[in-house]
């Protein structure tokens, strides 16, 4: 059984949000009492996730927004203050992968595409999402880093350097706001049931197999658990929490 959360009054924003982690953290905060703004780069899909919320009962807006241009991020956290008034939770989920390559070989190109969204998206979401909560003196933002922020793999420099920079990011933002009233940390999530995972499990069978044997849970992860992690983290059970980087991946790191 999950907790339950009364988040009642509350505005929570989630990028990434048409699918996977995003989408069942936007629907885990609804269910919470939370009023959501969903942000993706695909407007119609995050338009769909937003209306199957709505239908539900929840306060939801959706609303494209590419990470990686810092006025798209601006737009979307003041499209959450202007329609909500104010911006009290955060889960910076929007990423993408890069086809992997070895390190000799990984082009320019998808090495800054991949830094564009992974990195600067949360950068920018993040510096404008402070800047409402600074105004209110209270917040929580949760950055989604991931295992591959903690350890590396081969064949994925471009995508380790995004995420262990987003730690980076996340630990010098919470020592900056822990005093302001501000909690910021990150999630690492391990091998996770999301389309990104199921594209990766199709066309990279093997290595995919040989990772999740390293895996002492012996399963995926759902997007679920994900979303109760993020929660958990904006809860008031999280209040000494600050800029940690949380494993959330059935052991792996633990070796």
């Amino acid at each position: 059984m999950n907790p339950v959360y009364d988040f009642s009054s509350k505005v929570a924003l989630v990028t990434g949000a048409k699918g996977g982690m995003g989408f069942a953290t936007a629907e885990a905060f609804a269910r919470s009492g939370a009023a959501v703004i969903l942000g993706d780069v695909d407007e119609k899909a995050v338009q769909e996730a937003a209306a199957k919320l709505t239908a539900a009962g929840y306060q939801a807006i959706g609303m494209a927004c590419d990470v990686s241009d810092e006025a798209q991020a601006a737009a979307l956290v003041g499209r959450a203050v202007g329609e909500f008034g104010r911006l009290d939770f955060a889960y910076n989920n929007a990423g993408i992968q890069a086809p992997p390559a070895d390190a000799a070989d990984e082009t320019a190109e998808d090495f800054d595409r991949v830094q564009a969204v992974n990195l600067r998206g949360i950068w920018a979401c993040m510096k404008h999402e402070l800047k409402q909560m600074r105004s209110q003196g209270s917040g929580a933002i949760v950055n989604c880093s991931s295992l591959g922020g903690l350890v590396g793999l081969p064949g994925r420099v471009a995508y380790h350097a995004s995420k262990h920079g987003v730690i980076g990011l996340t630990k010098s933002a919470a020592l900056d706001y822990a005093p302001r009233g501000v909690r910021i940390n990150a999630i690492c999530p391990g091998v996770i049931e999301t389309p990104m995972v199921a594209d990766m499990l199709k066309t990279q069978r093997a290595a995919m197999d040989e990772f999740l044997k390293q895996q002492p849970i012996g399963r995926l992860g759902t997007a679920e658990e994900m979303a109760q992690t993020v929660l958990w983290l904006c809860s008031p059970g999280a209040s000494f929490v600050v800029g940690v980087a949380l494993p959330v991946d059935g052991g792996f790191t633990a070796h």
